[in-house]
């Protein structure tokens, strides 16, 4: 049984009532637990638990520490194209968005490493729009020894593939798979995604399980905040990770919770979440499992990074261009949405530093193997 079949199961109108009935003696007993259930982490969620927030943070952060230490790695992402075939209302990538398309040749890919390198970055994410017939797992495995040549450690964010395309990925040398669901709703999901393969919930729901069977040591899930209800999202969202982590073991897992950013034709944002309900949906996260890493990325400002970095998070990117070709050339192609904090990766750096925390540029040894 795959988590399409459990998540068929589940009643969202249910879990969005159970999301707000907690009281304030149901939060004060879950935050005296060692250790969280999916029930638990719904009662952290509720809005009854925003004023003790200040007790969440302070126990996450030691979690974070305890785990990771004052560790806190650094990426970048390089966006091989801006080809999509699918309409995503969200997204600047969108099939109908009028503008210059373009996908690197591995050439462009070399120059493009050369320049993420020269900041100081050792780990990439790939990342493309999703168009299986011109970005495809050919073309991902044309760039790989180019991009393997330059980093310790590289992640990918691109469209749902099969387990021996994965399997085939992983023998290339991909250490992480990034599949971000958007939304658990599955009317929020018909509202969003209106064209292309994205449109088939089914298949993108599976495919962490394709990842976790091709044996990835790295899988990454995570929500699109903005697009419905964030708290009956967060919890479908764990469930996921839950019933991961329990049929693939073997593998780490990593959170990623971007809000919706700014970008060409996008959408308006239909559920906003405030700062202090996302530090609340991380610290709780935090807090549910204290294993997970937690990524945060530059479409957040430098005063909100500089806030949570030291509470929750293990990973940031840093020095973000989402267009191909940004680092090596002047852009001409659309970017996939603004980012805000513009700072370079050393900047991000002496900041962590200045903050007792300890920037790791570097994942993986090459004599350790994969």
């Amino acid at each position: 049984m795959s988590f399409y079949s459990q998540w068929q199961a589940m009643d969202w109108q249910a879990f969005q009532l159970q999301s707000r009935a907690a009281n304030e003696q149901d939060v004060e007993r879950v935050l005296a637990k060692p250790r969280l259930n999916l029930a638990d982490l719904q009662i952290l969620l509720a809005p009854k638990a925003m004023p003790y927030l200040a007790q969440m943070v302070q126990k996450a952060q030691q979690h974070t520490r305890q785990r990771f230490g004052a560790t806190v790695q650094l990426y970048a992402p390089l966006y091989l194209s801006n080809l999509c075939a699918n309409e995503c209302t969200y997204c600047g990538f969108s099939l109908s968005q009028k503008v210059k398309r373009r996908t690197l040749s591995p050439e462009e890919v070399e120059q493009e490493c050369i320049a993420i390198k020269s900041l100081g970055i050792n780990q990439v994410l790939l990342v493309s729009g999703e168009h299986e017939r011109k970005v495809s797992i050919d073309y991902f495995l044309s760039i790989m020894p180019v991009v393997r040549r330059y980093f310790s450690s590289v992640q990918l964010e691109v469209q749902p593939l099969t387990t021996d395309e994965y399997q085939q990925l992983k023998a290339a040398g991909v250490d992480a798979v990034m599949l971000y669901q958007e939304t658990y709703s599955k009317k929020a999901y018909q509202q969003y995604h209106l064209k292309g393969k994205k449109t088939d919930i089914h298949w993108r729901l599976d495919a962490p399980d394709r990842v976790g069977a091709a044996g990835i040591d790295k899988i990454g899930i995570g929500i699109l905040l903005g697009l419905t209800d964030w708290r009956t999202d967060a919890i479908m969202l764990a469930s996921h990770l839950q019933y991961l982590q329990q049929r693939y073991w073997q593998s780490r897992y990593s959170l990623s919770i971007p809000r919706i950013r700014p970008c060409s034709g996008g959408t308006e944002v239909q559920a906003p979440i405030t700062d202090k309900e996302l530090i609340q949906l991380i610290c709780a996260f935090r807090l549910f499992a204290p294993e997970l890493e937690i990524t945060l990325s530059t479409r957040e400002s430098i005063e909100f990074r500089q806030a949570v970095v030291p509470v929750a998070i293990t990973s940031v990117s840093a020095g973000s261009k989402t267009q191909p070709g940004g680092y090596s050339v002047a852009p001409e192609s659309l970017e996939q949405f603004s980012i805000d904090d513009q700072r370079s990766p050393k900047q991000v750096a002496n900041s962590l530093i200045q903050q007792g925390l300890q920037p790791v540029w570097k994942d993986w040894e090459p004599y350790l193997g994969r």
